[in-house]
């Protein structure tokens, strides 16, 4: 083991303690030993054991431990932190500006364990709430996630779809408008990408010159099908060869496996890239099928509807008529109700649901009693000045560890619907995730499950969930199953939304928003709810303000 590994050992080991809390004398004793090792020029594994203590900047506990690290390659204190510490806590190391001590306060206090709860917090604008992260800090380490996330090689689609029309504008211009079309994980809505897929009507001797340019993107690999460029943001690009008709290439690479396979037991298999087809719907009119868009050829479902010629109509972003889940000044949003109330008002949206954060939620300002009653006074005054445009009374309403809700059945009942979710605990096993699930279920005040399994997308994974259970309980219980829109989030996955929909259980597409910008993810959710076949007769959102009203009264009637 040489110099620079050894001081890495000593400089990780200081760091972790910082993020454990430990003594801050004995972690600078060893971040100063990690500086003057690596300024040694005699190579430590060369010198004489008894000598080591002497060096400067070291002593007889740093040497004791730099033999333990010569003798059998690692250092049991060390071992011991990275055993307790979990690798997400250990990955924020490598945010820029995010130092041991903030990650401290972060894992510690806010309770976040991962890269991407942390981005989650930012845009929730919660890390404001602590000692030491100001505006500016929550800013620049979100603008340092941000560039760590890019440089990881995986995407939101909320990511790429921005930087989308520019690449394909580039190779447009490149290979000519019709030489190029996309296709691939994009094309099909997928939630989360790894690269941007385009089918070229090119060889690679014609492809490769155009990409030599003064800052080239790295070539990743190339075949005789295909080339894959990395692109200076992180991004992988993948040049499909169409080596025949560009529309079959297109077509057999924006779909499934289960998709295809039901599509050549209906079509009968044939060579697709040796016909002359003029678009897509070319190939579907030869199967004698209704055209399937990109974004639901998931499964065999979607090849027998369309054989039968019952595609359902697919819930588009103008069938949302208001705006449910909204987070305001009063707990961790941004802005004040009236101003998201005007600026839905600006768009044509019919009401707003306020459901800031509840009582148990203190890291996000949650709203006590005394201040509900505060709010719906003037929830009371606004809806006298907005007329005919109404914002409703709700709360996010933290689940508890044992299923109940955070107030009493006298507050729940003065709000005109709940939002029921955990956000403390989430790392549950099944039994205990369904044990709490299915209680908050159960309260006759709970309207609408929020994002259902807790998960945040590339960053933590949902708490375990026995998914039909939870619906079942949903349709005997009449509540409604949120998909949350917030990009990170995407919760209740769109490849259960056929389901609910069988079990005639009412979903809702909200966004989760804490900020004015936040409402425009309401845009994701309609993206990923399409995927599942969701129509806008299933969708609560799309309920217009007196269908809303009505739906309320008729759900409180029943329940409580």
């Amino acid at each position: 083991m040489n110099n620079a590994e050894i001081a890495e050992h000593f400089a990780l080991l200081s760091r972790l303690m910082d993020i454990h809390g430990e003594n801050s004398f004995k972690s600078k004793t060893y971040s100063i030993a990690a500086f003057h090792i690596e300024k040694l020029e005699q190579p430590l594994a060369d010198t004489e054991r008894a000598s080591i203590a002497s060096i400067k900047g070291l002593g007889p506990a740093v040497a004791a431990k730099i033999a333990e690290l010569l003798d059998t390659g690692s250092m049991a204190a060390l071992q011991q932190l990275l055993d307790n510490t979990p690798a997400g806590v250990r990955e924020m190391l490598r945010i820029k500006g995010l130092g041991p001590k903030k990650i401290h306060t972060v894992w510690q206090e806010m309770g976040i364990q991962s890269i991407g709860e942390l981005e989650y917090a930012c845009n929730e604008n919660r890390l404001t709430r602590y000692k030491g992260f100001g505006a500016k800090t929550q800013a620049n380490v979100l603008e340092a996630i941000q560039f760590y996330n890019q440089h990881a090689g995986h995407f939101l689609y909320a990511q790429i779809e921005p930087l989308f029309p520019t690449v394909q504008q580039y190779l447009e211009q490149m290979f000519g408008a019709g030489n190029v079309l996309p296709t691939g994980d994009y094309r099909r809505q997928l939630l989360t990408l790894h690269e941007l897929e385009f089918v070229v009507s090119a060889d690679k001797a014609a492809i490769k010159p155009k990409f030599q340019t003064a800052y080239p993107p790295e070539l990743l690999e190339e075949t005789d099908d295909y080339i894959v460029y990395k692109l200076t943001n992180g991004l992988k690009l993948k040049l499909l060869l169409a080596k025949g008709n560009i529309y079959a290439r297109q077509f057999l690479t924006s779909a499934s496996d289960a998709f295809l396979e039901s599509f050549w037991a209906h079509a009968a298999p044939t060579n697709l890239e040796k016909e002359n087809f003029v678009s897509e719907t070319d190939i579907f009119k030869k199967a004698n099928l209704a055209f399937i868009p990109p974004y639901y050829r998931e499964t065999a479902t979607a090849v027998q509807q369309a054989a039968a010629n019952n595609l359902p109509k697919m819930i588009e972003l103008a069938d949302i008529k208001g705006i449910i889940h909204n987070h305001s000044n009063w707990s961790d949003g941004v802005n004040t109700i009236e101003e998201l109330a005007r600026e839905l008002i600006s768009h044509n949206f019919e009401y707003l649901v306020m459901s800031d954060h509840s009582k148990t939620a203190a890291y996000a300002n949650g709203l006590s009693e005394d201040r509900i009653r505060e709010q719906h006074l003037y929830i009371d005054q606004l809806n006298q000045q907005l007329a005919p445009f109404k914002i409703f009374k709700s709360i996010e309403s933290d689940i508890l560890n044992d299923g109940s809700l955070d107030y009493s059945d006298d507050i729940l009942r003065s709000f005109d619907l709940v939002i029921a979710s955990v956000h403390s605990n989430l790392y549950m096993n099944e039994e205990k995730a369904m044990q709490r699930l299915l209680k908050a279920i159960g309260n006759p005040f709970t309207t609408i499950l929020g994002h259902p399994t807790g998960r945040l997308l590339l960053s933590r994974n949902g708490y375990p969930l026995n998914h039909e259970k939870i619906i079942d309980a949903c349709a005997a219980n009449h509540v409604v199953i949120e998909i949350n829109a917030n990009p990170h989030r995407l919760d209740l996955d769109w490849s259960w939304i056929d389901y609910a929909m069988q079990k005639n259980v009412l979903l809702s597409i909200n966004p989760d928003a804490h900020s004015i910008e936040g409402l425009s993810d309401i845009k994701y959710g309609v993206l990923a709810a399409q995927k599942g076949g969701l129509t806008a007769h299933f969708n609560l959102s799309s309920f217009t303000l007196s269908e809303f009203e009505a739906y309320l009264k008729k759900t409180k009637a029943a329940k409580i």
